[in-house]
């Protein structure tokens, strides 16, 4: 039971990340960073992704492969975090939540590597 209540809250987590990133892509402009090109492009295609891999977590036969797509993906925003913790790229923000933000970031790549080893068939 607790293992699909992860599972459930672990695809939820994605699949309304993908909405917010589809719905309102304006809002993450600004936090991309210059050495990308293309920002409201990526900004779209990790929404569709995110979106796709919150619903395929949930699907025993493509599960894995939706986890190793996640720590991609969040090792990919992983610059866009580190980026904001360059003076001048915060954006305002205090430093200490980018800390914190990163922390986070390191926190779901492990809930999504975990499950993988929770729930090999």
């Amino acid at each position: 039971m607790i293992r699909k209540l992860n599972l459930y809250l672990l695809s939820f987590l994605y699949l309304l990340s993908g909405v917010l990133h589809l719905y309102n892509p304006d809002s993450y402009i600004p936090i991309m960073p210059d050495f990308f090109s293309f920002h409201l492009e990526l900004i779209l295609i990790s929404g569709v992704l995110e979106f796709i891999f919150g619903i395929g977590v949930l699907i025993d036969k493509f599960r894995k492969y939706s986890l190793w797509g996640i720590i991609g993906l969040l090792i990919l925003f992983m610059s866009v975090h580190l980026n904001m913790l360059v003076p001048g790229n915060s954006l305002g923000i205090p430093t200490y939540l980018l800390i914190i933000r990163v922390i986070f970031q390191f926190g779901l790549i492990y809930w999504a590597w975990k499950n993988i080893s929770l729930h090999k068939k």
